[in-house]
């Protein structure tokens, strides 16, 4: 039998599905489902039709954990390549399903070796992965509903806004659930404040006086009696909507907190500076375990997106932000570095250099996450925790500061 290349163009419904051969010729085109059902009858057809290989826009979901587990090796394609493509199969640049699936195969076919195909990622990596994600989900979740009580409590009751210093924080929260209308806080003085804060363990700095100043001296709205009551009405669903959300997410943090501390890669990750566990894990969670995944630290930077792209023709040369990338590995690498350069001398050296070049803050952010990439990098390939004393970089600036 001759070599099969499979395409397989996913959708949340339906995968089209091609199989061609090493001529290009089509072999097999169908659809399945996207349930159990039609998962195992993808597996079967591209089984009975030869196929080892099968070409994807996407690097993990459902799909490509069954095929993992199916024996098929799997080579993602990035949107950017299959849309680039296009042009080179028709010019009117209209796309479908089945299209698109015959794309992608030819493109294993004539550009396999340029793709590198996923490594299924260990048990406790995917278990790993799926926490973050999910926290990372609830977390944009929260900060949306906030800004929608936020912006109700602006329209009828400012100094519920304003009181605490985040309205979705557990006792910001519990005042809106006790007191969701300005009536209801008619009777609020210093003592009943104070045993309000008792009650719910308030940390801050702030006195019961000063919290009922903030109160009291927020804008006043004129609003009527029943929008205030159905107004009231929302802001209790809020409240409890987000007082259940901000539970389970910490209940997600404290578990995430002990899974990525009892892997090996996770205890490599949490040494460097400021990194703590929940940074860590999203890290870990994205760069995986496979080290073959990656050829060198420049791959590895380029796929977290802290690596700038050049265009260069002739004697034009442009440097440009690097849009197409993990985004997730960025956000946590770059909240990594930032959080180092206020514990760690190197880093604040690295940052306060590119400021001084001009970069703005989140440049100079970048900048100081690809220099901490080529020392993740090493630590992770050697699979040994970070230690100061063998970072060449530190030394420097730890010699310098001594005169």
């Amino acid at each position: 039998m001759s070599n099969r290349f499979a395409g397989l163009d996913w959708a949340s419904r339906t995968h089209a599905a091609c199989v061609i051969d090493e001529h290009g010729s089509v072999h097999l085109q169908f659809e399945i489902n996207h349930d159990a059902a039609g998962l195992a009858e993808l597996c079967r057809r591209l089984r009975g039709a030869g196929v080892t290989a099968v070409a994807i826009e996407r690097p993990s979901g459902l799909i490509v954990d069954a095929l993992l587990e199916a024996g098929f090796s799997v080579v993602p394609i990035h949107p950017n390549v299959v849309k680039a493509t296009r042009p080179r199969y028709r010019s009117h640049g209209g796309k479908s399903d089945a299209s698109d699936a015959y794309l992608l195969a030819d493109l294993l076919r004539t550009d396999g070796h340029r793709f590198k195909p996923l490594a299924p990622q260990s048990d406790d990596i995917r278990a790993l992965r799926a926490l973050v994600r999910g926290r990372d989900d609830l977390v944009a979740t929260r900060v949306q509903l906030a800004n929608q009580l936020r912006s109700l409590l602006q329209s009828f009751w400012p100094g519920a806004a304003e009181v605490f210093a985040d309205v979705d924080s557990p006792i910001g929260l519990a005042f809106i659930l006790r007191y969701p209308t300005p009536e209801s806080a008619a009777r609020l003085g210093p003592k009943r404040m104070a045993a309000f804060c008792a009650q719910h363990a308030y940390s801050g700095r702030r006195s019961a006086q000063e919290l009922l100043d903030r109160l009291h001296q927020a804008p006043a709205v004129a609003v009527g009696e029943l929008e205030m009551e159905a107004k009231g009405e929302l802001a209790l669903s809020l409240a409890r909507t987000l007082d259940r959300l901000v539970d389970q997410i910490r209940l997600l943090t404290s578990r995430i907190e002990h899974h990525v501390s009892s892997i090996d890669d996770g205890r490599i990750l949490m040494s460097f500076p400021r990194a703590g566990r929940i940074c860590a894990a999203q890290i870990l969670a994205e760069l995986g375990s496979v080290r073959e995944r990656f050829d060198s630290d420049e791959h590895l930077a380029a796929e977290a997106g802290v690596a700038p792209v050049t265009y260069a023709s002739g004697k034009s040369k442009a440097v440009t932000f690097r849009w197409a990338c993990n985004h997730r590995l960025r956000a946590a690498l770059t909240c990594m570095a930032d959080n180092s350069r206020h514990a760690n001398a190197w880093a604040a050296s690295v940052y306060a250099k590119a400021r001084a070049r001009g970069c703005d803050h989140p440049h100079a952010v970048r900048v100081l996450s690809r220099a901490w990439l080529r020392v993740i990098w090493r630590a992770w390939t050697d699979r040994k925790p970070y230690d100061p004393a063998l970072h060449s970089g530190a030394q420097l600036v730890l010699k310098a500061a001594r005169g």
